[in-house]
């Protein structure tokens, strides 16, 4: 795959979840009954980082837990029809919370409605919303994120590779053309 662009560097991450970590707290008046839930694999990671700046921002410390979902990665390869929920457990309650669901690229929508799917499995949380980095667009479901760091529109036949320190030594997004 030949690279086609660098869309987000490492600095433009930080600055793309401060202000997405402010229109959370904005949005929801607040932090009280907010929890965040990284869609793993790099959903997680992120989800711990917006945690850590809100933390900075309200002084209060919001709990992160996570959702294992086997991708429907249409943009690698079809591993299979549908997302399947790996982890039984999030690590955290979500009866009557505010659940905000992170992840790193949206795209068909498959594996956010698997992950909204695994909540409910949970319990019933008083509303669940969408973080993600990138919204490179072509839904197939009805899904919209309420927190976007970049939309970007793309062609089917391009990749977004977004990389997280925590897994992959160094925070960059990139559009690939196959």
């Amino acid at each position: 795959m030949k690279i086609k662009t660098t869309l987000l560097d490492e600095n433009s991450i930080k600055r793309t979840l401060t202000r997405i970590s402010h229109e959370i707290i904005e949005k929801n008046q607040g932090i009280e009954n907010v929890i965040l839930v990284g869609i793993k694999r790099r959903g997680y990671p992120i989800a711990k980082r917006i945690a850590k700046l809100i933390e900075e921002i309200e002084g209060v410390k919001v709990p992160v837990g996570n959702v294992d979902i086997t991708l429907y990665r249409d943009d690698l390869t079809a591993l299979d029809e549908q997302p399947i929920v790996n982890n039984e457990e999030m690590g955290i309650g979500v009866k009557n919370k505010i659940v905000i669901l992170v992840d790193d690229v949206l795209y068909t929508g498959r594996t956010a409605r698997a992950a909204i799917d695994a909540v409910i499995h949970h319990g019933r949380p008083e509303r669940i919303q969408l973080a993600v980095l990138v919204d490179r667009g072509h839904r197939e479901l009805p899904i919209r994120a309420d927190y976007v760091g970049k939309n970007i529109p793309t062609a089917k036949k391009e990749l977004v590779s977004v990389e997280v320190s925590e897994i992959d030594g160094e925070d960059l997004v990139n559009i690939y053309e196959k």
